[in-house]
């Protein structure tokens, strides 16, 4: 709605433009009347919209014709003023005014017209038959009304619908011509009742109506109104009530039976409450909601957030099967000026044998949207009307911005539920198969996957110690010529390489060594490699302080030796890393999701896990017994070794190499401190002795 209106009054000279404006107000006739009144403010409070109303007169005396074109432009509503007992003021309305007043205007978006017909005092009849014709032939003109400037005649209703045709104009709406609304006016209302319609079972029943009255007018209706309402459309079509209940058809002959009894700030109040501005466009301020996101923070849905959702997918299932099919997919969109997922959507989520999209998935690509771009998210809320049918003031109330992930590492604990994998590898690797398999597609399903649905992301969800986390999975191509920080930001890094190909662990080798961090100083420096990658790996700059994982995929084929300085069993150990962890997606059956718990778990916990943790993922028998000599160890040995790991930003994967050397040394100490406090007790009790 506009933040103030600005009405002009035009007309001959001699028809009491300037009496009108003085009389409205003084409210009483002038003695004296100037050829031109100065401009006035009224102000919001006084006037029946609540929006300051700014009124200019015109003097053709007084202001040249380059003043009125500009004062033309400037207005948001003109009032044309005739004279009721003056034929040749009447005629000029037709003649002049309105001929110069739309070469002046943009076609498109033409001003409101007002016809003003004054000095009704002065005769006993009425304009209106010469003024009808004249309003049917022009779409512009709102309204005419006659009054008098003397005995304050509609005075204050002239302005009133001057400031009317401004806030609630007619022109967007209806089409006098057609005597109907207009296509853009249908499809907005039609909008609002899928989204009032919480069922989605085509009308709107008395709850789902009164809802509806209390969400645009702060109050339901009473029973008797409610059937009032019905009546009145049962009387004028056979199909716009159902069941007791409004169908579309009846929903939208109300709207129309508003407009056309002049009632259009009914209308316009339901449309601006959901959303929609004088074109009938939903507001970037409805769509994009201000939500500041600070670094190193990100972005997921709230429980009330899933919880809309949950209800929005539950209507549109209409067969109860858990997924939705391309028709009620289509469905739920409808209320989205375009059809938002592509078919990659099916790649990118969990799907049902027959392709189509499961809860689980639904939830999981809002998860991804919410999590790669927020301002996307917000948007495609608002199409769903979030904001209305959980009564929160914009769909940001839906985000949670998480805490920044040093403050995690500070407190060694972790409120997100989103966590990023980047996918590194050599092309023929196996990280699209990797990323299938995480969605339960073994190879045979992910052959029939057609190139151009292919999805570099996959979603879904993991479970760290019985919580439900989502784990989102990023494959980055390896000749990307420029990715940004963003892009590149994660929790845990996958390098996968093909056990059956000699060439290919040597990229993940240098894209895990393409930059290191220098402890010492905190800056970033080129390792030198006397063997370069054919990439600009330093692009994929794997911070020292995010997790990585080495993958040895396609397991199911003969491993051959791999061309590089170190195996990969080597390598791993060398830099403290986990070994290299077998997968193949060449199954009978879904591919196990265990590998994909594991890369969450080391998400969660970034600085190493703790004694629990790390037990799940040891395997040798000297791993088992070092992690039972561990758990006899104080609570302050993972404290120091925690707080060391945030402090130098050192490596930060937990090795038996660390385990060892640590418990050796917190072993000698505590020995030490022991062997002092016995030697003292023991020197003390001779000297008693003696």
């Amino acid at each position: 709605m506009r933040k103030d209106v600005r009405i002009l009054l035009v007309g001959e000279p001699k028809v009491g433009k300037t009496s009108l404006i003085m009389s409205l107000v003084s409210e009483e006739f002038p003695d004296e009347v100037p050829l031109r009144a100065e401009e006035i403010t009224i102000p919001a409070d006084v006037t029946p919209e609540r929006v300051p109303t700014h009124i200019v007169d015109y003097s053709e005396a007084e202001q040249s014709d380059e003043q009125l074109y500009q004062e033309i432009s400037k207005a948001n509503v003109i009032c044309i003023v005739y004279s009721v007992n003056n034929k040749k003021s009447i005629e000029k309305v037709t003649s002049h005014w309105i001929p110069l007043i739309n070469d002046r205007t943009d076609k498109d978006s033409r001003v409101p017209l007002i016809l003003v017909g004054n000095k009704s005092d002065l005769v006993e009849h009425s304009s209106m038959e010469t003024i009808l014709p004249i309003m049917n032939q022009y779409s512009e003109i709102e309204t005419c009304v006659e009054c008098s400037a003397k005995n304050l005649k509609n005075i204050s209703e002239l302005f009133y619908y001057a400031q009317k045709a401004v806030l609630h104009p007619t022109g967007p709406l209806y089409c006098p011509e057609e005597k109907e609304m207009k296509p853009s006016c249908i499809k907005a209302l039609t909008r609002i009742f899928k989204i009032s319609d919480l069922d989605n079972d085509g009308i709107l029943n008395d709850n789902e109506l009164n809802f509806f009255q209390r969400t645009c007018f702060n109050m339901p209706l009473a029973p008797q109104a409610l059937e009032d309402v019905k009546n009145v459309v049962r009387r004028n079509m056979t199909d716009g009530v159902k069941g007791n209940g409004l169908t579309l058809k009846g929903f939208l002959f109300l709207h129309t039976l508003f407009i056309q009894r002049g009632r259009h700030e009914t209308t316009w109040t339901v449309l601006r409450r959901f959303g929609y501005d004088d074109d009938l466009e939903l507001t970037q301020e409805y769509l994009f909601p201000l939500l500041k996101i600070p670094p190193e923070c990100t972005t997921e849905l709230n429980h009330n957030a899933y919880l809309f959702l949950q209800s929005v997918f539950d209507k549109h299932d209409k067969d109860r099967d858990c997924a939705l099919s391309p028709d009620e997919l289509k469905d739920l969109f409808k209320v989205f000026p375009y059809m938002p997922w592509g078919p990659d959507v099916n790649t990118t989520v969990c799907t049902n044998e027959q392709g189509w999209i499961t809860y689980q998935g639904y939830l999981s690509q809002w998860t991804l949207t919410t999590y790669l771009d927020m301002q996307r998210c917000l948007e495609y809320l608002g199409y769903l009307g979030y904001s209305i049918i959980h009564e929160q003031e914009s769909q940001a109330a839906a985000i949670t911005v998480t805490r920044n992930k040093r403050i995690d590492l500070q407190k060694k604990q972790t409120q997100r539920n989103v966590f990023r994998c980047n996918v590194l590898g050599a092309r023929g690797s196996g990280k699209s198969g990797f990323l299938q398999a995480f969605l339960g597609r073994n190879l045979a399903k992910q052959k029939r996957i057609r190139d151009d649905h292919k999805s570099y992301y996959a979603i879904s969800t993991t479970y760290v110690y019985g919580q439900e986390k989502y784990l989102l999975l990023h494959e980055v191509l390896p000749d990307f010529e420029f990715l940004s920080e963003t892009d590149l930001a994660c929790d845990i890094v996958c390098l996968v390489y093909d056990i059956s190909n000699p060439h290919s662990f040597e990229y993940c080798a240098k894209a895990y060594k393409s930059e290191v961090t220098d402890v010492a100083v905190g800056v970033v420096m080129l390792v030198s490699d006397p063997h370069p990658c054919p990439f600009p790996l330093q692009k994929y700059f794997i911070d020292s302080k995010t997790p990585c994982m080495f993958i040895a995929a396609k397991s199911d084929l003969h491993e051959v030796r791999q061309q590089y300085g170190l195996s990969p069993l080597d390598f791993c150990r060398r830099h403290k890393l986990h070994p290299p962890q077998l997968f193949t997606c060449n199954t009978a059956d879904a591919p196990s999701k265990d590998l994909y718990n594991k890369l969450t778990t080391m998400a969660m916990y970034p600085l190493g896990l703790w004694v629990d943790e790390l037990s799940a993922y040891l395997s040798t028998d000297e791993e088992s017994s070092l992690i039972h000599q561990v758990h006899a160890v104080s609570f302050v040995e993972d404290t120091v070794y925690m707080e060391s790991s945030v402090n130098h930003l050192g490596p930060s994967h937990m090795t038996q190499a660390d385990l060892k050397n640590s418990t050796f040394w917190l072993r000698a100490s505590v020995g030490a401190t022991v062997f002092a406090v016995l030697g003292f007790a023991m020197y003390k009790a001779l000297l008693k002795q003696r």
